[in-house]
């Protein structure tokens, strides 16, 4: 039986460095036309908002009331600037230009923190580690074309969502050769985030450092799936060795995630990069370097680490602000 109250459909967007996928949701129902957009051939998510809906209309569907977005940067008033995009735009002159009745924007790892507790056993691969603590935190992190990093909070109302930048926090080596490479790194930027080498590009990046280290030629700098494809195949060594310090280095950001959260619920690595690597990153040095941390080794080996693979996951989390 109704209850008489209007289901609403809302536009929704996981927008990132790379790509911006769009689709239309209704509370407590799954997204819908789906489609992908490469955000290099529009001028901002308006434009690309705009020829999403045309597509839409041309199939005969009414245009959605509302908006939610997820965007990979900060967001922290009005005006959003993409990190690892030219994108800059106005919340409120998107929502009125697009003729929305409302439009929230959250940052894009909050969103996929928010899937974590709608997560099916069939939706992540678990990496190690124990059995998740009930009631206790969870982190979140992930690399694509940048780095992103959030984390749930249990709270009496439920799961609390945190927005942060944990991707720029200064990335630490674990040993000489991570240290060298970092040192390489220096001289081109200056501060070394962890994104500048958990990330698409940061894995190019450490395969260029790799180079200069051993004396090779680095001026034809592959792309990300190049390095990812030739590091797993075994056709070439200096990807090989970028792949498994960029493995290793993602277990050193999200042991040091995990710590500072308390996250006994569990660690979920999502993003466009992990996840392509199936089975190959559970023999990674990832889990390996996730307990290598001294007297809080035993700490961190009963956490279980887990590979988010459902394909939209920050769209079930934005699923999770539908009214």
């Amino acid at each position: 039986m109704s209850d008489g109250k209007e289901v609403r459909t809302a536009l929704i967007a996981d927008i990132g460095g790379t790509s911006v996928r769009f689709a239309l949701a209704q509370a407590g129902g799954p997204a819908r036309q789906v489609k992908v957009l490469s955000c290099e051939d529009f001028s901002g998510p308006e434009a690309a908002a705009r020829a999403y809906l045309e597509g839409i209309g041309e199939n005969g569907l009414a245009a959605p009331g509302d908006g939610v977005f997820a965007v990979a940067s900060p967001v922290t008033g009005d005006r959003v600037r993409m990190t690892n995009h030219p994108w800059s735009f106005s919340i409120a002159a998107v929502r009125q230009r697009l003729g929305l009745a409302s439009l929230q924007v959250i940052n894009d790892f909050t969103a996929i923190a928010l899937s974590v507790p709608r997560l099916t056993a069939a939706d992540r691969l678990k990496v190690g580690g124990g059995e998740a603590a009930p009631d206790a935190p969870v982190a979140v992190l992930g690399p694509g074309t940048g780095l992103g990093v959030s984390g749930l909070l249990p709270t009496d109302a439920g799961w609390t969502p945190l927005e942060t930048e944990g991707g720029h926090v200064s990335m630490a080596a674990a040993n000489g050769r991570e240290q060298a490479v970092l040192a390489v790194l220096r001289q081109s930027f200056g501060h070394v985030s962890a994104e500048r080498v958990i990330s698409g590009p940061g894995l190019c990046n450490l395969y260029v450092a790799i180079c200069r280290l051993d004396g090779l030629d680095s001026t034809a700098e592959p792309t990300p799936a190049e390095v990812t494809g030739r590091g797993l195949d075994g056709s070439c060594p200096i990807a090989a060795e970028a792949l498994s310090m960029f493995s290793a280095m993602l277990g050193t950001v999200a042991s040091d995630l995990a710590l500072s959260l308390g996250a006994r619920g569990g660690v979920y690595v999502a993003g466009g990069i992990v996840p392509k690597l199936g089975e190959a990153f559970a023999t990674s040095p990832f889990r390996r370097r996730f307990e290598d941390k001294g007297r809080f080794s035993g700490y961190l080996a009963a956490i279980p680490t887990f590979v988010i693979t459902h394909e939209l996951p920050a769209f079930i989390g934005l699923g999770e602000l539908l009214e």
